[in-house]
């Protein structure tokens, strides 16, 4: 019976690891990596959903705002069977499309507004921080596995 609640649990099940370059091209508009899955039972993976997040956060102290943004999301929806001990990579592509505001918009326009942007943006601590997740859905379990890696993005 306790071997039924650590199944169902998730525990000793399928455990999931992004492996990802360091840094992406933001002009590319994708990423590729690979998922990589091992368990010490064997269970079967039916989906894994990826997602690219961004966090931007502006502002100082009390008056700091931050907002989190899906900038691309797909489905894995393949059956990976997942035997014991014994790792299984999966590669994977995931689309993103940076969303710009208003500002970033006018900053693009010449070399005096770029400048008179960045200014701004420095002096309202405007960051932005992305990440990579994954969580697999595994059959027979209620906690699903998943992990998550922080990338950089950068312009050529």
């Amino acid at each position: 019976m306790f071997g039924k609640v650590k199944k169902w649990l998730g525990i000793e099940g399928v455990k999931v690891e992004l492996v990802l370059p360091e840094m992406a091209f933001e002009e590319v508009g994708a990423i590729s990596g690979q998922l990589v899955f091992h368990s010490k039972n064997a269970q079967i993976v039916t989906s894994v959903t990826l997602k690219m997040m961004e966090k931007y956060s502006r502002g100082r102290g009390q008056e700091r705002l931050v907002d989190e943004y899906t900038l691309g999301e797909i489905t894995l929806r393949q059956r990976i069977e997942v035997p014991v001990d014994e790792p299984i990579a999966v590669g994977f592509t995931l689309p993103f499309k940076l969303q710009k505001s208003n500002v970033d918009e006018f900053g693009e326009k010449n070399i005096l507004t770029g400048g008179l942007v960045s200014l701004a943006r420095k002096l309202q601590a405007v960051q932005s921080e992305f990440r990579i997740e994954a969580e697999a859905d595994v059959e027979g379990t209620a906690l699903n596995p998943f992990d998550k890696k922080n990338i950089k993005l950068v312009k050529r």
